[in-house]
């Protein structure tokens, strides 16, 4: 069956700058076509991949390529720096990730074209990398060598940043981690950055409303992996106890789960639903006024919702478990790992207290990875009001509002050499194309880069003035 393709109907408005769409189109099938996939172990990753990427970019991007100093980081790290007229100011930045998750195996004859084909029919491009991230890392490159090719001269200098490890979340040697070293050892402090994280989502329900929601994040949540071990006696299943260590470890979990994290409405997420109720139909807008007045139902409401209750507190999730090895043999030790995202504000050793208090202080823990919240970035600087004003420039009728991304981004690790940090893609996506983000038929509309080429050059030439 052919899948439809599916994005906003929401009008967006042309910008003024001039994109060549078959050109970035070209660039991106080609793009998709190198298996860029970072893995655990980079033992395991496919160096070769990336190498022939490098050398695809300097193809396609010759402006690029001579006009910007290029330092490779790591082992494939690219930091491309295009120099100001006056370097009292502070540059900006554009950060991707190249590489891209695997496509599950065995699910390869469910996708509508091969995932590392690139295909495009005209209206959509498919493939692995699609919507996260090289659609993104295309069209900021693109918009550079379309700047280059105007002959425009930033007054402020430029980075794009590009990282290799991304999807590995909070993983031991970060490339982001890298550059972001690197610059600081250069004495580099950067006025902005802007990362994937936010993006443009249509909301069409008829007759109710119909708007697109662009959601600039100014932080992201906290990321630990947790290994909880309880002990017991081994011995042969003829003779077993009453409970195994298996067992134990089954009624403490079941107790955990019994008490997640407390709620609260931060302001950004009630700011964004009053602006999304106030794009109602009458008299449903309104119930927007009243909506204060009934916070405490609101929360409950929310709580009961998972794709929303994470935006109202820290989650966790028990995600595996491991016992004896055999059927016919008691486990001396029984473990399972437990998933902690935490809003700012909660720690990754308040997230193992936690698990001592509702789990019992007889268990073991172990770190097995962690990240802190980020910090959350302001509200008030250049970078987002120039965010805001591009996006309603483009989209007039869009809900511009901040919010906090609920994955993991590259952005943290920029933290030592900058303040203003944002996560945001200006693509319009429907939420069932959202989806397809690391799963299968991956796939943007074409339109969708013209757009983002546009955004970006606009935003550039913006934050590179004085």
């Amino acid at each position: 069956m052919k899948l439809k393709a599916a994005w906003p109907t929401q009008e967006v408005k042309n910008l003024g700058e001039d994109v060549n769409l078959e050109r970035v189109c070209d660039h991106l099938s080609h793009a998709i076509q190198f298996k860029t996939i970072s893995r655990v172990n980079e033992d395991d990753m496919d160096w070769s991949q990336f190498e022939a990427f490098h050398a695809y970019l300097k193809k396609a991007y010759p402006l690029v390529h001579k006009h910007l100093e290029l330092t490779e980081i790591g082992k494939a790290g690219l930091v491309y720096y295009w120099k100001g007229t006056d370097e009292s100011l502070k540059p900006v930045a554009f950060l991707s990730h190249q590489d891209v998750v695997p496509v599950e195996p065995g699910t390869e004859g469910d996708w509508e074209h091969e995932p590392f084909e690139g295909f495009n029919d005209g209206k959509v491009i498919w493939g692995r990398g699609a919507l996260d991230m090289k659609n993104h890392l295309i069209c900021v490159i693109e918009a550079v060598e379309c700047l280059l090719e105007d002959g425009y001269q930033p007054e402020r200098g430029l980075y794009l940043l590009f990282g290799y490890n991304e999807e590995i979340v909070a993983g031991g040697s970060n490339a982001a981690g890298m550059i972001a070293d690197y610059l600081e050892e250069q004495g580099v402090q950067l006025d902005s950055v802007v990362d994937e994280g936010g993006a443009m989502i249509g909301i069409h329900q008829k007759p109710i409303i119909n708007t697109t929601l662009a959601g600039i994040g100014v932080g992201e949540k906290g990321y630990a992996d947790y290994k909880v071990t309880v002990r017991g006696k081994g011995g042969h299943t003829s003779a077993p106890p009453a409970s195994t260590a298996l067992g134990t470890l089954a009624v403490k979990i079941a107790e955990f789960e019994k008490h997640p994290f407390p709620a609260k409405i931060p302001p950004y997420f009630m700011d964004m639903i009053t602006q999304a109720g106030g794009k109602m139909i009458f008299p449903l807008n309104l119930l927007v006024k009243g909506l204060k007045l009934i916070k405490p139902v609101l929360l409950k409401v929310l709580c009961k919702i998972p794709a929303a209750a994470c935006f109202v507190r820290s989650c966790f999730a028990v995600t595996m478990a491991e016992a004896s090895d055999t059927a016919n043999q008691l486990p001396q030790q029984a473990s399972c790992v437990i998933n902690f995202r935490m809003l700012p504000g909660l720690t990754v050793d308040d997230c193992g207290k936690y698990i001592k208090k509702y789990m019992g202080k007889d268990v073991e823990l172990e770190v097995l990875k962690s990240k802190e919240a980020s910090i959350i970035s302001p509200k008030d600087s250049r970078a987002f009001h120039t965010l805001e004003k591009v996006t309603k420039q483009m989209v007039p009728n869009a809900i511009v509002s901040e919010f906090m991304v609920m994955g993991g981004t590259d952005a943290y690790h920029y933290e030592n050499v900058c303040e203003n940090i944002y996560r945001f893609a200006p693509f319009a996506c429907s939420p069932d194309l959202l989806l397809t983000t690391h799963g299968t038929n991956e796939r943007i509309p074409v339109e969708q880069l013209g757009n983002g080429v546009a955004f970006f050059k606009t935003y550039m030439k913006e934050m590179t003035k004085q």
